[in-house]
């Protein structure tokens, strides 16, 4: 009796084990693409912020909105479609919604200074990676969390929206504010439900997958509180 129960709690722990290396590999793989994918923005952005050639043909002419717009296209399609395509497909997409997202990125080369841009860049950095440490190691519950964190994001999108129009450097303050607040709950709220949806029995080309939605999901709360951290911190061009 002693020993088979010894064997069942042996087998238990040897289960939890397996299952918490693999989570381990996963959010491992989802940080390296996240990472990769910040890599191809930022190559992106460089190299097009040096060539006026190219800024011109972006940002004065009817293309700046197809570079503007175009990474919402790939959220949408990935986030919705993502079940239907292959893994070699998702990991494409991703790396060319990626290397769009360096496109409309590469003005903020022109805009603030190239010091603040990289001060701010690490301030980001710090606070994304705590808040995701905070996410992945906290017992608690954060889910209750996400439906106002949502709703802080399209609130956040509507007042952007609105403020093109008039044009308020009090509103896109009170904008970028609020937006470090809730894109640093989603770094945590993010992290927790990528830990939780991981199942070690899905094959690799659905691991695959999850990783791919799991990067897209840290990297754009990261690059939209960089932003957000950039208008209220970086320091103009004169």
């Amino acid at each position: 009796m002693v020993d088979a129960l010894n064997r069942t709690i042996g087998a238990a722990r040897t289960g939890a084990a397996a299952y918490d290396e693999g989570l381990r590999r996963h959010m491992l793989r989802v940080y390296n693409f996240m990472l990769m994918g910040l890599g191809v923005t930022g190559a992106v952005a460089l190299f097009v912020a040096a060539s006026p050639a190219v800024m011109s043909v972006i940002f004065t002419t009817p293309l700046k909105w197809v570079v503007m717009l175009a990474p919402l296209g790939f959220v949408f399609f990935l986030s919705f479609r993502v079940h239907a395509i292959s893994a070699g497909t998702a990991q494409l997409l991703f790396w060319t919604f990626a290397a769009v997202m360096g496109l409309s990125l590469a003005s903020i080369f022109h805009i603030y200074t190239g010091t603040s841009i990289a001060r701010v860049f690490f301030i980001a950095a710090a606070m994304f990676g705590a808040m995701s440490l905070y996410g992945y190691t906290t017992k608690r519950d954060l889910s209750k969390f996400g439906s106002f964190l949502i709703m802080g994001l399209f609130g956040i999108v509507i007042a952007m929206l609105v403020n093109i129009f008039i044009g308020s450097s009090a509103l896109q303050f009170a904008i970028s504010v609020i937006g470090v607040v809730v894109f640093t709950g989603l770094a945590a709220w993010d992290t927790q439900r990528i830990k939780e949806v991981y199942d070690e029995g899905h094959g690799d080309e659905a691991l695959t997958k999850l990783a791919v939605l799991g990067a897209l999901s840290l990297y754009l709360s990261f690059i939209n509180l960089f932003q957000m951290l950039l208008m209220l911190l970086g320091q103009r061009e004169e």
